[in-house]
């Protein structure tokens, strides 16, 4: 059987930057060990599978594969996906458009609102995150940490910010360090990885302040060999459970904050993920993630 495709980079406006995407659309009939042999084959940070709505308001059911596992929630599948679902819509306008585009995934709903350019190349979507981050646990021993990452402990830290995990639909273990000096001399070292990171968060993004960008609050980096990714070049499921590191160590006052990322600098993919949160009687009321997308590819799979 063939299935329509689409390659999309996200989280930049460029091709051949940011954080590549496969679609798969017509996935009906694809049972668990067939898309992950697909994501598996593609071998993207993810694969998302494109289903018809399976309870109203949906305009599709959608499943996120890494070249390892499943995830409930991603924020680069969700802006791709979202920016490619609009084009069709778009086309019938003949020119710019706006369309709100629903994802159902394993986390729930995802609202998305869509912005496509008239010739449907490149795109912009934003969402309100569907669970709000959370808390988990403390980061543990940053000699370990330190030591996994091939850093000193010495370059683990930022003002007063340390190690945590947090989770907003999937955990990861926030690793801040001093300055983009530390975060580019990082590199995982596997033989150490499992002293460092428990099994409920073996996902590492490392965050400083200083950036590369004038208009990016933080640089970041994101190591996962558990779920089949070296590094990520950009990680909008990350930057959703980073509001809460943010409000948790910067104590933001009530109102809305921006705090942009950039990411993927280090591999030549440089990404650029909007983080918006919005705080009331000092805890976080909502967040949202944005970013931009272009179509690079569209093809069939015969599978």
């Amino acid at each position: 059987m063939s299935r329509r495709y689409a390659i999309l980079d996200v989280f930049t406006d460029r091709r051949l930057a940011g954080n590549p995407l496969a679609v798969v659309l017509d996935a009906e009939g694809l049972d668990d060990a067939a898309m992950q042999k697909i994501a598996a084959e593609f071998n993207l940070s993810e694969t998302v599978f494109v289903f018809p709505a399976d309870q109203p308001g949906l305009t599709a059911k959608v499943r996120i594969f890494t070249p390892a596992r499943e995830l409930p929630f991603a924020g680069h599948p969700t802006v791709g996906t979202a920016v490619y679902l609009a084009k069709p819509r778009c086309e019938l306008i003949g020119g710019d458009c706006k369309a709100v585009i629903v994802l159902g995934e394993q986390v729930g709903p995802v609202r998305c609102g869509v912005r496509l350019a008239a010739d449907g190349s490149v795109g912009a979507a934003e969402f309100d995150l569907p669970k709000k981050p959370r808390f988990v646990r403390g980061g543990g021993s940053v000699e370990a940490i330190a030591a996994a990452l091939d850093l000193d402990p010495r370059d683990i830290g930022c003002e007063n910010h340390v190690p945590t995990v947090f989770e907003a639909g999937v955990p990861f273990a926030f690793v801040p360090v001093r300055d983009l000096d530390a975060a580019r001399r990082a590199r995982p070292v596997p033989q150490l990885w499992d002293a460092a990171f428990a099994e409920d968060a073996r996902s590492a993004f490392l965050y400083c302040r200083e950036t590369v960008r004038h208009d990016a609050a933080f640089h970041a980096r994101m190591f996962a060999p558990d779920m089949g990714i070296g590094e990520d070049p950009a990680t909008g499921a990350a930057a959703a459970a980073f509001a809460g590191v943010v409000q948790r160590f910067d104590a933001l006052p009530d109102g809305r904050h921006a705090a942009a990322i950039e990411q993927g600098v280090e591999m030549g993919r440089p990404s650029f993920i909007r983080l918006e949160i919005e705080i009331q009687r000092g805890q976080i009321q909502n967040a949202r993630i944005g970013g931009q997308a272009v179509l690079v590819a569209e093809g069939t799979l015969f599978v």
